[in-house]
């Protein structure tokens, strides 16, 4: 369900925002971290079952060859005294194998025909799954942690673990027919199989994290960049409803202010002609506002209505020059000094070039506007990978940091006298150019304006 919450103006209600990668972040760390846990968990336990069972079946084989070897399958039925030198000998190899702590030596009846424990020997034991299993045929294998007190002072611990681990072997011995006749159950700590199985599995464990560490990288970097392109379309679609207001509105302002606008300009133009000495400056002036609205209309028909762009070769130098010489006279009456870096010989690039111009002349006048009482206009342009890089810099006071992210909003405004079109105009149709436009502080004061074109 989506959450709300009220809206600011109207006292409505509007959902809040949806942020895709906070809530992918969450739920695909959760999800990694779920499966790569069990992904290990599963192989680790596959690790361990795979190489006891192979210890399992090594020791079988090794205990049949004795058998068959020394022939003593026979003796498991007949009820020779197991303490005889030949079957003494033969079983005692069972007691010698490698990490075993105990061997024991069942017949068909269940009963202890010889055992390394001398007090075991002669002894038959009540039901038992593991020996009836083996009896049947099946090789039998548990392991587990050494408990009983004799046992663990024989066994070695195993190093890091803090624990002496111990695998219980049942292994069915045949006579040469292949019917079981008997079982050898062995009773060892091997320490380097746990030691290999517990090496196994720490490299399972890593790997695992680490592949869902580079899962979840992978995914968080398409997810983040899904999101900045769906935020970039939606700025799109807001920015295309605000335009169908705007063209509705377009040509009725046009229509309804030009005209008044160009009756105001030649009436004072015309009353300067016969009366040039009465109000020259004051006219100068009229002029100029006039100037500004009919920009402001120009600006707004523009916006709305983008005509199509010109793909032609520009030197970004010669733009620059002409930039900076139409806003000339108001930085002279600021006291505001220009410096100009232009590159040597200039960039090539493509785009149009009377665009390219009033967008150079929107950023110098911004950075103007930001230097009421005098500063500092630098204006360069830099050859780059891409094409140009033209840098509009000024030492005003800079933007506020919650201004930042709006500056390019169709508009947004902090100048009292503002349409707020004038930069989301220059960046729109830089854009359209295939180019771009970013505006940031300086690191000490006033801020950066930088346009890039494309070569």
């Amino acid at each position: 369900m989506t959450r709300s919450r009220p809206h600011p103006a109207a006292g409505l209600v509007a959902p809040a925002p949806f942020n895709l990668t906070r809530r992918f972040s969450i739920a695909a760390l959760v999800t990694v971290i779920a499966v790569a846990s069990a992904l290990g968990f599963v192989l680790s336990r596959l690790l361990g079952e795979q190489l006891m069972h192979r210890d399992a079946v090594v020791t079988q084989e090794f205990v049949q060859s004795i058998a068959r070897t020394d022939e003593t399958a026979p003796y498991f039925a007949s009820g020779t005294d197991a303490r005889s030198a030949p079957l003494e000998d033969s079983f005692r190899h069972f007691a010698l194998m490698p990490d075993v702590l105990r061997a024991n030596v069942y017949g068909r009846d269940r009963g202890v025909i010889w055992s390394s424990d001398r007090s075991l020997a002669g002894r038959t034991f009540g039901r038992n799954d593991e020996l009836d299993r083996a009896l049947a045929g099946e090789l039998v294998y548990k392991s587990g942690i050494v408990s009983k007190e004799e046992h663990v002072a024989a066994a070695v611990p195993l190093s890091g673990a803090g624990a002496t681990y111990f695998v219980e072997i049942y292994a069915p011995v045949r006579d040469p027919g292949g019917r079981v006749v008997g079982v050898v159950e062995l009773y060892k700590t091997p320490q380097a199989l746990f030691r290999a199985i517990h090496d196994g599995q720490r490299t399972i464990a890593i790997v695992s994290a680490a592949g869902g560490l580079l899962l979840y990288g992978v995914l968080f970097g398409i997810v983040r960049r899904a999101d900045r392109i769906m935020h970039d379309q939606q700025r799109r679609l807001v920015e295309g409803e605000r335009l169908a207001v705007v063209g509705e509105m377009a040509a009725t302002v046009a229509h309804a202010i030009r005209n008044p606008l160009s009756s105001i300009r030649t009436s004072v133009e015309l009353a300067v002609d016969r009366h040039p000495g009465d109000f020259g400056e004051p006219a100068d002036d009229i002029v100029r506002e006039v100037d500004k609205v009919e920009e402001w209309v120009r600006q707004i028909l523009a916006f709305s209505r983008p005509g199509s762009i010109a793909r032609e070769a520009l030197d970004p130098n010669v733009l620059v020059r002409k930039a900076l010489a139409a806003c000339g006279r108001q930085a002279a009456r600021q006291g505001v000094r220009v410096e100009a870096d232009l590159a040597s010989p200039a960039p090539g690039v493509r785009g149009d070039a009377t665009l390219v111009e009033h967008v150079l002349v929107n950023l110098v006048t911004n950075a103007l506007d930001a230097m009421p009482a005098g500063g500092t206009l630098a204006v360069a342009t830099r050859r780059v990978e891409s094409g140009c890089e033209l840098v509009v810099r000024d030492s005003g006071p800079g933007i506020r940091r919650e201004d930042l992210a709006r500056v390019f909003e169709p508009f947004f405004t902090t100048k009292t006298r503002g349409t707020g079109l004038g930069l989301a105009l220059a960046r729109r149709s830089v854009e359209h150019m295939g180019g771009s436009l970013d505006l940031e502080n300086a690191p000490g004061t006033g801020a950066i304006a930088r346009l890039r074109l494309p070569a």
